[in-house]
């Protein structure tokens, strides 16, 4: 058996409300943090990893929260309130949408698909339960009834880029780093994205299946890996994740989720002035960076480790993700001032091991490559021009600014 690269998380522990049976695997590791109740490996992440790559593996994903909606005022209702357009979702076609708060920042991310009798929302493990009493909060005389299922349903994991078939279990594909009809980019254009070397999807299944289902996939030759996989390929991808790169401040620009989660052109949603203000008007004022650490160490930083500029210079950024890649070694998402020079070496400053009252701990210095995801000009692809000067930094490159 390989001997697994050695990294610290440093995640607080919490006891997952649903611990999955495959923990009870040979060689199996339990992750921590927002993946608690699923396995971060089993044995051996580097091998887990290739098959991932290769499509040759299926991933428990069971900690993962699941919202039901039901009703016939479901989808309309959930396109008002929300930042995607759903009124008019086709069965089994996945989207995925955000609620913001009333001044643009991200509270929740649901990963959605309708069966055509119900809309199905995937979000974090610790947002389904806030999730639907918000959503049960906002609908008044509706005709829609929500539920967290989560002790129902389960998700796994493929590396398949396609919708779930008539003859599948409900399944929602991700699309990311697709533009979405409405949407937008501010990251590099589809062809050049890391990220469309990626397929995934999440195939819902009842959870007292969840073992049976990873046996038949197990049986037809594919290998069972841990989230330590799914990081790493998600990290290279560029590819946001709630529990991981957002923040009280985050917008959804800063992120490059305007791709696939923001559609542009539909009615008013709550955040709706703030997302198309930064779009036509303003930068976003920060940017998500993909890192290259240093792994001469034995460890990295955890994420929230600060990101400095240079050796010794001045805070600008949080590191978001860490993953050790198969090929590409130690890397991660950090989320930084809009105005860091895309050329400049930062350096990533954090503590491990520390106590519980935050006392103790090694403090750990990787120094960092950044490679550009939001570009620091903050400027959409499509962003319209301005039809005459506007408020100095607020122009995008080669428009008039006043003085």
């Amino acid at each position: 058996m390989t001997e697994a690269p050695q990294t610290t998380r440093g995640d607080d522990v919490a006891a997952p409300a649903y611990a999955s049976p495959l923990l009870g695997r040979h060689g199996a590791v339990a992750a921590t943090g927002p993946d608690a109740g699923v396995a971060w490996h089993y044995g051996d992440p580097v091998a887990e990893q290739r098959a991932l790559a290769r499509g040759g593996a299926v991933v428990d994903q069971s900690h993962l929260g699941v919202v039901r909606v039901a009703g016939p005022d479901r989808l309309r209702w959930l396109n008002d309130i929300t930042s995607q357009e759903l009124a008019a979702l086709a069965p089994r076609t996945s989207t995925e949408t955000l609620v913001l708060s009333p001044h643009g920042h991200v509270e929740h991310a649901a990963s959605v698909v309708d069966d055509g009798e119900a809309t199905w929302l995937i979000t974090e493990a610790d947002h389904a339960a806030p999730l639907a009493a918000w959503l049960d909060r906002m609908r008044f005389m509706l005709r829609v009834e929500v539920a967290d299922v989560t002790g129902e349903w389960a998700a796994l994991g493929e590396p398949v880029a396609a919708e779930g078939a008539e003859d599948e279990p409900l399944t929602w594909w991700d699309s990311w780093p697709r533009v979405a009809a409405g949407g937008t980019r501010y990251g590099p254009p589809e062809g050049e994205h890391p990220g469309m070397q990626r397929p995934w999807r999440l195939v819902l299944v009842p959870r007292e299946r969840l073992a049976a289902e990873v046996a038949v996939r197990e049986a037809a030759g594919w290998r069972l890996a841990g989230t330590w996989a799914t990081e790493a390929l998600r990290v290279e991808a560029f590819r946001p994740r709630l529990a991981r790169e957002v923040d009280h401040r985050s917008i959804p620009h800063e992120l490059d989720w305007l791709r696939t989660a923001v559609h542009l052109h539909k009615g008013c949603y709550r955040g709706q002035e703030t997302v198309a203000r930064v779009h036509n008007l303003g930068r976003p004022p920060r940017r998500m960076v993909f890192l290259h650490l240093d792994g001469s160490g034995h460890v990295l930083p955890d994420p929230g480790a600060e990101v400095l500029l240079g050796d010794g210079g001045r805070a600008v950024g949080t590191l978001t993700s860490v993953a050790r890649h198969h090929e590409l070694g130690p890397v991660g998402l950090a989320v930084v001032k809009r105005n860091v020079p895309e050329d400049a070496e930062l350096l990533v400053v954090g503590v491990i091991g520390a106590s519980p009252d935050g006392t103790g701990g090694e403090r750990v210095e990787v120094a960092a490559a950044q490679e550009t995801v939001v570009p620091g000009e903050g400027v959409s692809a499509d962003r319209p021009e301005a039809r005459g000067p506007v408020t100095r930094g607020l122009s995008a490159p080669g428009h008039q600014s006043l003085v």
